[in-house]
C-alpha cells in the first residue's frame, strides 16, 4: 500500500486493477473502507481523506462542496486517472454525484452506500447546531455530538452484536479535528442536489432498513431519478453500512464494479 499528501490530502492507493476511488462521509475518512478493502482487492483502490477530515487539514480557503469535487479532480490527475469507478458514503455520495456532472468522463460507474441528494430541510438546522457546538467547544462538543449520533446512526443489531463496528464509528468521529468536522458539517447543511437527472453512469445505491439519514423510501425515490439505477437494502443495517455490513457490501459492490468495469 502506498500513502501519499497530494496538497495536504492524504490519500492510500493499493492494487494495480481498474481504478476505484472511495469518498467517504461526515465524521469518515479512509478508513470507513478497510472493512471492505480485501474484497475489492482485483482494483486499484485509492482512499482518500477528505480536506478537513481524518489526516487532511482544512485548506487555507473556505471547505464548500465545489472545493472537495476539485480535490476529487486533483487526485485523479495527480495520480494519472482518467477515469475510475467510485465508491461513496453518505456525505461522499453528494460529492460524487457533483462530480459527475462536473466532469462525466471520470465517472463511470458508481456505488453509493447511504446515499442522499441533499439533506432533508428539516436536518439542515440540526447539522448546523452540530457544527456551532463543535466550533465553540472542541473537543468537548465533539465528544457530544458522537454521542448523540451514536444513539441513531447504528442499528440495534450492530450495537447488541458487532461492537467492534460500533466502537469504530464512535472513533471515526471522536477522532476528528473539531474544525474540519464543523466545517464538513458546514458543507453538508449548504449542500444542494445537483441535476442528477443528467447523470448517465450507471449507479448501485445500498441502504440499511434501519438507516435514518438515508431510510430506504428515500433512496428508493433517488434512484428513480438516475437514468440507470439499481437501489438494495440490508436488512439490520444502520448508516454505517461499510461498517455495518462490510461483507454485504463488498459483495454488492464487486458485482455492480466487474458488470460495469
Amino acid at each position: 500500500m502506498s500513502f501519499y499528501l497530494l496538497d495536504q490530502v492524504a490519500v492510500e492507493e493499493s492494487g494495480t486493477g481498474s481504478p476505484v476511488v472511495c469518498v467517504h462521509g461526515l465524521g469518515g475518512s479512509s478508513n470507513t473502507w478497510t472493512a471492505m478493502h480485501p474484497s475489492l482487492d482485483a482494483h486499484r483502490l485509492v482512499r482518500i481523506d477528505l480536506p478537513g477530515s481524518g489526516r487532511s487539514p482544512l485548506p487555507s480557503e473556505s471547505l464548500s462542496l465545489t472545493l472537495l469535487v476539485q480535490c476529487l479532480q486533483t487526485v485523479c490527475k495527480r495520480l494519472g486517472i482518467s477515469q475510475a469507478q467510485w465508491l461513496g458514503h453518505s456525505m461522499g455520495t453528494i460529492v460524487v454525484q457533483h462530480l459527475a456532472i462536473t466532469a462525466p468522463s471520470l465517472v463511470k460507474s458508481m456505488v453509493l452506500f447511504g446515499p442522499l441528494a441533499e439533506p432533508p430541510e428539516v436536518a439542515r438546522e440540526s447539522i448546523r447546531a452540530r457544527a456551532s457546538k463543535v466550533r465553540n467547544n472542541g473537543m468537548q462538543g465533539l465528544q457530544e455530538v458522537t454521542e448523540a449520533l451514536l444513539t441513531s446512526a447504528v442499528s440495534e443489531h450492530t450495537k447488541r452484536n458487532n461492537p467492534s463496528a460500533y466502537a469504530f464509528v464512535r472513533e471515526s468521529l471522536m477522532r476528528q479535528s473539531p474544525n474540519g468536522y464543523a466545517a464538513s458539517c458546514d458543507v453538508l447543511s449548504q449542500a444542494r442536489s445537483t441535476d442528477i437527472e443528467r447523470i448517465s453512469s450507471p449507479a448501485l445505491l445500498i441502504t440499511g432498513e434501519e438507516d435514518r439519514v438515508s431510510p430506504p423510501e428515500a433512496v428508493h425515490a433517488l434512484g428513480r431519478r438516475f437514468s440507470s439505477a439499481k437501489t438494495v437494502v440490508l436488512t439490520r443495517c444502520g448508516h454505517w453500512t461499510p461498517i455495518e455490513k462490510p461483507h454485504e457490501c463488498a459483495r454488492e459492490a464487486r458485482a455492480f464494479l466487474k458488470r460495469h468495469a
